[in-house]
């Protein structure tokens, strides 16, 4: 018989903070802001600048605006000092399509800018080519005329007799990068693939090589042709060898819309939902989230995605800042566009395909849904409703519990629930499901999933050297995911260390009874000084508690820590030797720490994706100065990720189940005691009185054993003489 217990229902609790209207010095630009910002950037007439979509490769187009986060030390004198609001600025970047370069510029101070400034060899030591610049829509508008007029219609038959290409069938391209095989380089390998669901899984065995270095389009050429696994030199050498049967022809099938992700069953009823009976227990206000103990502030970079700022647990900072930093695959392939690709997503705008999540499905549908502002490759600001979402998750498990059975009886636990911050970016083919995950322990989750298409490529000779068939003709492209994330742990302070714990296996002598030894786990720690000491390769042995410590003690004497654990599936790193590697050198290291410069405050650039083999931003040479890491203030750098070899079941989509990986910042005798046991949610059990039941059980049939009494108490029953 069970009487007291605490889990019965409650009114609803008050928030444990207050929405902090400082939290704004990290809020993304405002549509007004960035029209603002644009405003003045056309109004310096000594520029030239284009914002027409549009606008040609030769003329100068104002192609980002974003926020400019100040400097850490200005912030922070701002929330904790009382000190003056750090100036308000945008970063602009424009192609100078004229001159042959691209710039940066430090526009402030906003609201209403009225100076701009030249950064680019501040942040970069070097000037920026514009080879190294993103395609953008008014370079797309003309490779696709391109391609319709230099390629599409000198092989009207072939496209039609290979592929079946009419008025209703249509081939659409994909590209690969990077774009060529060497600095200045801008050749794209173009595949063709069907127009239909998915097109990246409907490869048809045909490539071209685009040489569009030129600004002038009209200089623009194809330099190499690829059909049904054979070269060419040209698109008239591919005819010519058409015509005189002289090639191995693809012959046209049937088109099969096995992408299609249409439902092919009728729902018969509604699935589980997550709802909140009595209201949501966090609440939004402008940029600033308040979750039981939890506060934030939150952001979308167009380029890079999803950070947060300010992180404070019980009103303690944990974090300056959690934030995405790049996304990385490299794949291989027997056909020219895949074989030599090597995605980096910053490049394309991690947070510019941030687009509408679906209510139900890609997050609960009583979540909070945020709207957000960017500006990049486009006319003006671009608003994209419901991009990022908040929502309490029960993750359908107790946090921790206890079933009492020995010498008395009683229950504690608690449910397991956390704030979930999440958006989705769909680049290209595959979409990212990325969590900030704030739960009741005082431990933050950073983590991405992968869903989305896979990239394929038509099936040659060799090709199951690189993958699986997985369709008629279609290969799975064996592929690397990478993702690199920043964690600016502000540990108890900005003076922190970084110490490692592991165990070791020792000898010892029993302390009872000397004469006998045996082999027990012994507690290893070490404290790692320098920044090439805490830089932690992928394949090398790695201590499995790794810390970020300040230099003050728990009740019990310890150092008040947080422990980077890191989950991750990756595959092999590029090898060093590779021209392009600089650009992701990140991806080397499975952690990395290094003291925080307000210059190193990303580990990867936009600019990388087209100009891999000059990178302008190299992580290694964070590294090269092997600061002093000891009792300073701390970056950890994480590599997270998984290999992805494709097999059937990638189709028509590769799932969010074991696609993954990510890092979880746990404390470690940060606190005296577990905080979760100040939370609402837990529970207790306790039994009124100490009872027992007596019953005895006798036998249904002669010749059945004798009778046996038994005897049940709250919680189990034992077998009585």
């Amino acid at each position: 018989m069970w009487g007291h217990s605490t889990c019965a229902a409650r009114s609803r609790h008050a928030l444990r903070g207050k929405h902090d209207a400082k939290s704004r010095v990290f809020a993304d630009l405002s549509r007004d802001e960035y029209a603002q910002v644009q405003e003045y950037m056309l109004l310096q007439k000594d520029l030239c600048i284009s914002t027409r979509q549009s606008t040609r490769p030769d003329e100068n187009f104002l192609f980002l605006i974003e926020l400019r986060v100040p400097r850490k030390a200005e912030v922070l004198t701002y929330l904790d000092a009382q000190g003056p609001a750090p100036r308000r600025e945008a970063t602009v970047v424009v192609y100078y399509g004229t001159e042959g370069y691209v710039k940066e510029y430090e526009v402030g101070p906003l609201p209403n800018p009225s100076y701009h400034r030249d950064v680019t060899r501040e942040r970069y030591g070097v000037d920026l080519p514009l080879s190294a610049r993103s395609v953008t829509i008014g370079e797309y508008i003309l490779l696709f005329q391109f391609i319709e007029d230099r390629v599409f219609s000198p092989l009207s038959t072939l496209l039609w007799e290979s592929f079946g290409v009419d008025h209703e069938h249509q081939l659409k391209p994909f590209e690969q990068m990077p774009r060529g095989l060497r600095a200045d380089d801008r050749h794209t390998w173009m595949s063709f693939c069907r127009e239909l669901s998915g097109l990246y899984i409907q490869p048809v065995g045909f490539e071209v090589l685009v040489n569009h270095r030129s600004t002038n389009a009209s200089r623009w050429r194809v330099e190499r042709v690829f059909y049904n696994g054979q070269y060419f030199d040209s698109v008239d050498a591919l005819q010519d060898a058409y015509s005189a049967g002289t090639v191995k022809k693809i012959v046209k099938t049937p088109w099969e819309d096995y992408g299609s992700l249409k439902p092919r069953t009728r729902p018969l009823q509604l699935g589980p939902q997550l709802v909140n009976p009595e209201g949501a227990r966090y609440s939004v206000s402008h940029n600033h989230i308040l979750y039981m103990d939890w506060s934030f502030a939150f952001g979308l970079s167009a380029a890079t995605g999803m950070r947060v700022f300010d992180v404070r647990f019980r009103d303690e900072r944990i974090l300056y800042e959690l934030s995405v930093q790049e996304a990385m695959s490299v794949y291989g392939s027997m056909t020219p566009g895949l074989g030599m690709t090597k995605f980096l997503d910053s490049g394309f705008g991690i947070g510019r395909f941030a687009h509408e999540l679906v209510r139900g499905v890609d997050c609960p549908y009583d979540a909070t849904y945020v709207d957000t502002y960017r500006y990049i490759d486009a006319a003006g600001p671009v608003r994209t409703p419901n991009s990022i979402c908040i929502f309490e998750l029960y993750l359908g498990q107790p946090l921790r519990r206890h079933f009492a059975d020995f010498f008395h009886n009683s229950y504690g636990g608690m449910a397991n629930s956390a704030l979930v911050f999440r958006t989705i970016t769909a680049i290209e083919n595959y979409d990212y499901m990325w969590d900030f995950v704030f739960y009741q322990t005082g431990a933050v989750e950073a983590k991405v999933h992968a869903t989305g298409y896979i990239s394929a490529s038509f099936l040659v000779q060799g090709s199951l050297r690189h993958g699986h068939q997985v369709a008629p003709n279609v290969l799975g492209n064996i592929h690397t995911h990478f993702i690199h994330l920043k964690a600016d742990l502000d540990v108890a302070g900005v003076k922190n260390m970084f110490q490692t714990k592991d165990m070791e296996y020792k000898n010892i002598s029993l302390p009872w009874a000397p004469q006998h030894y045996a082999m027990t786990p012994h507690l290893v720690e070490k404290t790692l000084t320098t920044e090439k000491e805490a830089a932690l390769r992928h394949g090398a042995k790695t201590p499995r508690y790794l810390h970020v410590s300040s230099n003050q003690t728990n009740r019990w004497g310890h150092a008040r820590s947080y422990r980077l654990q890191v989950y991750s599936f990756a595959g092999e790193h590029l090898p060093e030797s590779q021209p392009e590697e600089r650009a992701m050198s990140w991806a080397r290291y499975k952690v990395a720490v290094t003291k925080h410069k307000d210059s190193e405050r990303s580990s990867s650039s936009v600019y990388s994706q087209n100009n891999m083999w000059n990178a302008p931003v190299d992580f290694s040479s964070f590294l090269q100065d092997n600061d002093n890491i000891h009792n300073q203030d701390l970056v950890a750098w994480v590599t997270a990720g998984f290999l992805h070899i494709p097999h059937a079941e990638d189709i028509p989509n590769t799932v969010t189940v074991g696609n993954g990986g990510g890092v979880l910042l746990r404390p470690h005798n940060y606190f005296d005691e577990d905080p979760s046991i100040d939370s609402p949610t837990a529970c207790t059990w306790s039994p009124a009185r100490r009872a027992a039941v007596r019953v005895t059980v006798w036998p249904a049939c002669p010749g059945t054993p004798a009778p046996r009494t038994y005897r049940f108490s709250a919680t189990a029953a034992s077998t009585a003489p």
